[in-house]
């Protein structure tokens, strides 16, 4: 989630457990303290991927926060006895502080290495956008009025309650993304579809409408559109992962350590003389967040990988185009005309492949 959101969440939890200690301070410590594993990011890695791939990853662990959260526990027992403070209450507020900001990011599609260092596909279960206001206003407006009131019991109650509201609006957020696969699926079905996977993203800014994808056994994916308000079945398109291409890149251990972080959510292009590899999980149809340049083809026509590169030339690269945004947000609500799936996906897509379903 975006670093506003957690810091409002640590200093929400520090303040609930430790304000009738620590009074405001509470609030700033918690503040700092949920956004230490972000610190990852000042850590600059030789080409995008491997940024893209290594961030979420030591720092975001449940191993290395909970060791950290024991020892700062010990140091601020051992150096400030007399506060008032216990080892075990200690130890629970840096620990929830800590851990939170993972597990929040692990609500996001992005991907989350929960449980660095085993080598485990990262924790991604989309159940809200990156930035979403009816996750964070309400821990917002409670740590505000604690900031201006004071860590008095009223304040407290109120940040404990906008704890419960967030952390329940999470959980609608899940079931909201298998009410949308579970559509989509039966969408397939009755067209007699076969696919090996479904799984649903969240558009910009809420979870009403989502973006579903899944996968075919012969390389073929399908994309479309589901709100939980549709009344039919969503509309969607069939198009091609290009999986041929992928074989350039199949001694490519960046490539390798981007199909394992992305689940193999990608697709491949020929744009000009490069191949793009796109992940398909974050963005919109035809507006994907991560594209690299992993291979060039020479003057002979043969391919040769290269350091990927951030792939800017085709495609628009603003996440926050306010007429998409609109058609997405008016989408919510009515089904009828459809999103313009089709031409948003051929800004990437080679002329032909796309067809509506």
């Amino acid at each position: 989630m975006d670093s506003i959101t957690q810091a409002v969440l640590g200093a929400a939890l520090q303040g609930t457990l430790l304000g009738r200690i620590q009074g405001r301070r509470a609030l700033v410590y918690g503040a700092a303290l949920a956004t230490l594993p972000d610190l990852d990011v000042i850590i600059r890695y030789a080409d995008p991927v491997s940024q893209m791939t290594y961030h979420r990853g030591f720092s975001h662990s449940v191993f290395v926060l909970t060791a950290l959260a024991a020892l700062l526990a010990w140091l601020v027992n051992r150096a400030w006895p007399d506060k008032g403070y216990t080892l075990s209450r200690l130890f629970l507020t840096f620990w929830l502080v800590l851990v939170t900001h993972p597990v929040l990011d692990a609500f996001t599609v992005y991907g989350t290495q929960l449980l660095w260092p085993l080598h485990v596909t990262p924790q991604s279960w989309a159940a809200v956008f990156i930035i979403d206001p009816v996750y964070t206003v309400p821990l917002l407006v409670a740590v505000a009025y604690a900031a201006v009131r004071g860590t008095h019991a009223r304040a407290l109650r109120f940040m404990a309650v906008a704890l419960v509201l967030s952390t329940t609006y999470l959980g609608l957020g899940l079931a909201s993304r298998t009410l949308a696969e579970h559509r989509f699926q039966a969408a397939l079905d009755a067209k007699g579809v076969t696919v090996s996977e479904v799984r649903a993203v969240p558009m910009a800014f809420n979870s009403l409408v989502w973006r579903v994808l899944a996968k075919a056994p012969d390389g073929v994916y399908y994309e479309g559109v589901s709100s939980l308000l549709d009344r039919q079945s969503p509309e969607m398109l069939r198009l091609n992962r290009n999986l041929s291409l992928a074989q350039v890149l199949a001694n490519d251990p960046l490539h390798q350590r981007l199909r394992w972080f992305t689940d193999d959510w990608l697709r491949y292009d020929q744009v000009g003389d490069r191949l793009v590899v796109t992940d398909l999980r974050m963005g919109t149809p035809g507006n994907y967040t991560f594209r690299f340049d992993m291979a060039r083809k020479g003057e002979q026509g043969r391919w040769q990988t290269q350091q990927p590169a951030v792939h800017t030339v085709s495609g628009p690269r603003d996440l926050f185009d306010g007429q998409a945004l609109r058609l997405i947000w008016r989408r919510i609500v009515f089904q009828q005309p459809p999103l313009p799936l089709a031409a948003w996906t051929a800004r990437i897509a080679t002329p032909g492949q796309g067809q509506v379903e």
